[in-house]
């Protein structure tokens, strides 16, 4: 019987890091950049990360360090990694083959890492695959430059990218290895995490905005009734009427409520919980969710990536409303190799974004374009909510929700080195 106890909630946030803490031997969570692989022998191929739809590889998007509890000895460090494929083309509404999803998992003790953390304090670099990785996105490279000998790739597709740096120091007896070609990776970023709600701060500042917007609104309302402003085209009480009594997407509402006081979150870790679901269209049963690949147990709920994770990744031909990440409850034994898990992408359809813009509607987001003002008094409009008009394109519901924030803890679920 599924427990009723509430689940805790940690936010994860984008920002800025120097690329060498980011590798393996500190176990990050980032967004973009090469994946830092946990198990270093048995790295993926290109075939375990392509895309349903098009068999291009996916590009890696993130990875979460979420390290055991410490009471299953193979998952002592345990790290979720997430590709997408870059392609927009390949964004189907509801649909997820074009995200692929692996766990890694390794004991305290193993032949890759010492038992002791790594000194951040001092610059390191990661440490190196046991087997040849691809120079482009750095999964297995079986495929050798056949001039030079000493450059490996996946596949032809990122030979060929690959061509046009390689081609200058070819052949050459120093081989010059491209680290980072940005063409093939989104920008890097580390992800840290704070406990939802947990800044006072913020709830106070939360709670003084709004008490400041219900000033405004009531300021607005008053110049109204004066007949200091005037609408352009006829409003009557009966489409106000209407207006108000317009039933809000349910989900769409919690949602909001549940990040209004974080906009910013990228990841929204939950193990063993329930998604935050951004619209009661396209939502997941959990009976639907497939069993472990490698133990057909069962799969619960870890994380979702959230859609202000768009923002950092300059590329706008991807889109989705979250991305629900489920994995094997139990962590099972991966036995050195990586394991596909599942996931579930629930995108805002066109339906979904003519209900939300009815929301902005009811909270008086009234444009400039929209009024007039009838006397010299000058009057400040409600403190815009951001929101998108029936024209808008999908990704743009998706990717105004939130900008960027800093944070400071680093995201683990456990910090035990014994």
């Amino acid at each position: 019987m599924e427990s009723k106890e509430l689940k805790s909630i940690d936010l994860g946030f984008s920002e800025e890091q120097d690329s060498w803490l980011l590798t393996n031997r500190f176990f990050p969570s980032k967004i973009g950049g090469k994946a830092a692989w946990l198990e270093l022998e048995n790295i993926p191929d290109a075939k375990d990360l392509s895309c349903d739809y098009c068999n291009e590889p996916c590009t890696f998007l993130c990875q979460i360090y979420a390290a055991g509890t410490g009471k299953i000895s193979h998952a002592f460090h345990r790290t979720i990694f997430v590709f997408i494929c870059r392609n927009g083309k390949c964004c189907n509404i509801n649909q997820s083959g074009n995200v692929k999803v692996l766990r890694s998992q390794l004991p305290l003790i193993n032949k890759f890492y010492p038992d002791t953390p790594a000194d951040e304090s001092v610059e390191i670099e990661g440490i190196e695959p046991f087997c040849k990785v691809c120079n482009v996105c750095g999964c297995k490279g079986p495929m050798v430059c056949g001039k030079c000998k000493s450059v490996n790739y996946c596949g032809q597709h990122h030979q060929k990218i690959d061509w046009k740096s390689h081609k200058r120091s070819c052949g050459q007896e120093s081989i010059s290895k491209t680290n980072q070609i940005e063409s093939c990776h989104f920008p890097e970023y580390e992800i840290v995490i704070e406990g939802e709600d947990n800044d006072t701060d913020t709830k106070a500042k939360r709670e003084s905005d709004k008490e400041s917007e219900t000033r405004r609104f009531r300021e607005y309302e008053d110049m109204i009734k004066e007949g200091k402003i005037v609408h352009n085209g006829d409003i009557s009480e009966a489409d106000m009427k209407d207006m108000d009594d317009t039933k809000e997407d349910k989900a769409f509402g919690k949602f909001k409520k549940a990040i209004e006081s974080n906009p910013t979150q990228v990841i929204r870790y939950s193990r063993h919980g329930q998604p935050l679901w951004i619209s009661s269209t396209g939502t997941l049963n959990k009976s639907n969710v497939p069993k472990c690949s490698n133990c057909n147990g069962k799969r619960s709920f870890e994380f979702q990536i959230m859609p202000q994770m768009l923002n950092d990744l300059k590329n706008y031909d991807l889109d989705w409303g979250i991305i629900a990440i489920y994995t094997c409850e139990n962590d099972c034994n991966t036995n050195g190799k990586y394991i596909q898990e599942f996931c579930y992408k629930q995108d805002v359809t066109k339906a979904d974004s003519d209900a939300f813009d009815v929301d902005i509607k009811k909270k008086l987001q009234i444009s400039e374009d929209n009024c007039q003002i009838n006397s010299k008094d000058e009057v400040r409009s409600p403190t815009t909510i951001e929101g998108t008009s029936k024209k808008a394109k999908t990704s743009k519901n998706n990717k105004d929700i939130a900008s960027k924030v800093n944070s400071k803890k680093a995201f683990k679920e456990c910090d035990n080195w014994e």
